[in-house]
């Protein structure tokens, strides 16, 4: 007599540790899950629900200055370091990680427009209002390494990334050498005063200033000659390049937008990123090139993809004033912000993001969470409880008056092309907008 019995192995559901999940079988074949988008689309959902729930971006404040703190910057090897300037000419730096200030000097005599840090060593730079630049060393304690006067104030300050040079913005363009006293070249291109000077990362000997006549230009340190110039239809404020990508650069504006830029053609933007309903002051870049943090006068920050444009988060309080500095950490998980209330504050570059180690698990959930968001981004009600934002009233009043203007702008073109010729009019598109030329 034959007998047909089940037969399993043990080994395919039972725990080999208490420790262990319990095994579960899955069969994959998608005609067994009719209900497979539904259900996705409910993780979705609830995914961003959570997300936005647990979202704390702001960490802490560290205050010490006085004054307004006007400008700020990483230190290049120490995640937990990074260096401020006031406007009564005080220099702290910073133990993010104890939040308190390691090392303070009085360093200048106005207020301190610029630093930056020396790439090769632990020394710094500064420059101020009372025409000098200084190079500081922590080891060396509260007193200067060395002293550059200047002809008139200096308003920028940049450090070439592999040779012992500086680069000063003021009346002129000027490139120093740490080994002299004076400067051994100088750039001059139209502007009367120019406020900010940045060296590239990648293409070390390229570097490029912005002026109070609405310019920005671009020099090359071999030879000695500016490479190409664009006029903006507003003042430009800060400059920041992309760490990854060598010719690409964001300039923060008055007009309430930032344009990135490629240096090769720079008849148009890249892009350009909206949102603040103010002039923005300063911009910096992840180290990963993939996110921008700008600061704006309307006191926000504004988190965004770099290749986006529109923010995907903002970030305020309701005593941080004006923004005059950003900065992203090395490391790209915190954003750094200076105002004038004189208080550093500390925020998470993605504020439901929690810190400490994650096990495997959690990490794939995390991933797989991330993957499911971004696939149901077009549904509505996912799409309006991602971009909601808790804003205070007097930016939601600015946007709503900005919304109305540049609709009517809009409306205004519209008529003008409906009632010409064909042809007579062309539509100017937004990323030519704001440029009013370019020189080589």
């Amino acid at each position: 007599m034959k007998i047909k019995a089940l037969s399993r192995s043990s080994s395919d559901y039972v725990r080999e540790r208490a420790q262990d999940i319990h095994k579960v079988q899955k069969n994959l074949d998608p005609t067994v899950h009719p209900f497979e988008k539904a259900r996705e689309y409910v993780r979705a959902l609830n995914s961003v629900k959570t997300e936005r729930m647990f979202a704390k971006p702001f960490l802490g404040s560290l205050s010490g200055h006085i004054d307004g703190v006007y400008s700020m910057v990483k230190h290049p090897h120490r995640l937990n370091s990074m260096i401020s300037g006031s406007g009564d000419g005080e220099i702290r730096i910073w133990d993010i990680s104890e939040r308190e200030s390691s090392w303070t000097v009085k360093a200048h005599k106005g207020i301190v427009h610029g630093l930056c840090p020396s790439p090769k060593d632990s020394k710094f730079l500064s420059c101020s209002a009372d025409r000098t630049v200084k190079i500081w060393d922590q080891n060396e304690g509260t007193t200067p390494i060395h002293t550059y006067m200047g002809k008139y104030a200096f308003t920028g300050l940049s450090h070439h990334y592999t040779d012992p040079l500086f680069a000063t913005s003021g009346n002129a363009v000027e490139i120093w050498d740490q080994n002299r006293s004076e400067p051994i070249q100088e750039f001059n291109w139209g502007a009367d005063t120019t406020h900010t000077v940045k060296f590239n990362y990648t293409e070390t000997n390229i570097f490029a200033s912005c002026g109070t006549d609405r310019t920005i230009a671009l020099y090359d340190l071999r030879t000695s000659q500016p490479i190409s110039k664009v006029v903006m239809s507003m003042r430009t404020n800060a400059i920041a390049w992309n760490p990854m990508e060598a010719f690409i650069f964001t300039a923060a504006n008055e007009d309430h937008n930032c344009y990135t830029f490629d240096m090769r053609r720079m008849e148009s933007a890249v892009n350009v990123l909206k949102d603040h309903v103010s002039a923005v002051l300063d911009v910096d870049y992840s180290p990963t090139g993939e996110e921008i943090i700008t600061g704006s006068y309307d006191r926000t920050l504004r988190l965004y993809n770099a290749r986006q444009g529109h923010s995907k988060d903002v970030y305020h309080t309701r005593r941080m004033q004006r923004i005059f500095c950003v900065q992203f950490t090395m490391d790209s998980k915190y954003v750094l912000s200076g105002s004038d209330d004189g208080n550093i504050r500390l925020w998470r570059a993605h504020a439901a993001e929690r810190m400490g180690i994650k096990s495997v698990r959690e990490r794939a959930h995390l991933e797989y969470s991330a993957k499911l968001k971004e696939r149901y981004s077009h549904m509505p009600e996912i799409r309006r409880i991602d971009k909601h934002r808790n804003l205070p009233q007097s930016i939601k009043k600015a946007d709503r008056l900005k919304k109305q203007i540049l609709g009517n702008r809009k409306k205004k073109e519209d008529n003008r092309i409906k009632h010409s010729a064909p042809g007579s009019i062309e539509r100017q598109p937004e990323r030519k907008k704001a440029i009013v030329g370019v020189a080589k």
